[in-house]
């Protein structure tokens, strides 16, 4: 499958072609999968990053679209990793929803980065959903000593079962339901975040939800409680329809 002029202009970005394979798959709950892969040789060129994703390229009525997704484990020594999938309407997830092992999907890896904020935080204040669920992880595994507070909004009764990886001892999980598109998230965390906010300095802010409601609550950290744009780092992860 060719990708479009998307593909042309990350290829002109400098933009690196992979093809993964499926090894295996898992039913982690009735709207969320996780599929495992062999690498196709990429971890080995570029090496791994806490909270590093991939474009991945899906065929949407034959035509190519591709959808960004965070590695979950990734294993350079043996080439392989997985990436779970809020399952949804849409052409990634039906493709996720009948994956089989042998299955292959093509993938492209630019714009991924991650710059450790300096200095390290002494708090991390995090807010997603089951969409950036594996770059929480991947997130909190990066500071492992570090407390944090992390808002996950759900929109099923099953996401309570949801691979969180939060020790209780350091991480305060606050699950808030989405109401009103996301407008009792960005309530919840602007009621709770200036009291809980003691050394600015020391905290960083990690946003990914929807893109309005990342928009809104990045704003509000920005202005209103004045944190320097080196301390938040905020990238909508889906659209609301």
């Amino acid at each position: 499958m060719g990708h479009g002029w998307e593909g042309v202009v990350l290829k002109l970005m400098r933009g690196k072609d992979f093809t993964f394979t499926v090894t295996g798959a898992e039913e982690v709950t009735d709207h969320f999968r996780r599929i495992d892969f062999t690498d196709g040789g990429m971890l080995a060129q570029t090496g791994v990053h806490p909270t590093m994703w991939v474009r991945v390229w899906f065929s949407d009525a034959g035509k190519p679209h591709q959808r960004a997704y965070t590695l979950v484990d990734p294993d350079p020594a043996a080439g392989t990793f997985s990436l779970e999938f809020a399952l949804h309407d849409g052409c990634a997830s039906d493709w996720a929803r009948t994956a089989r092992p042998g299955d292959t999907v093509e993938a492209t890896l630019q714009g991924t980065g991650f710059t450790a904020p300096v200095p390290e935080p002494s708090r991390l204040f995090v807010v997603g959903d089951p969409a950036s669920l594996p770059a929480i992880n991947s997130l909190l595994g990066a500071f492992p000593a570090v407390p944090a507070t992390v808002w996950f909004e759900t929109g099923h009764a099953s996401d309570a079962d949801l691979p969180l990886r939060v020790d209780p001892d350091r991480h305060d999980v606050r699950r808030v339901p989405r109401r009103d598109g996301g407008a009792h998230l960005v309530e919840q965390v602007s009621q709770a975040l200036p009291d809980l906010l003691d050394d600015p300095a020391g905290a960083y802010v990690w946003i990914a939800c929807d893109t309005a409601t990342t928009r809104t609550l990045t704003a509000f950290v920005r202005k209103e409680l004045a944190l320097p744009k080196d301390r938040v780092s905020a990238l909508g992860y889906w659209r609301t329809a």
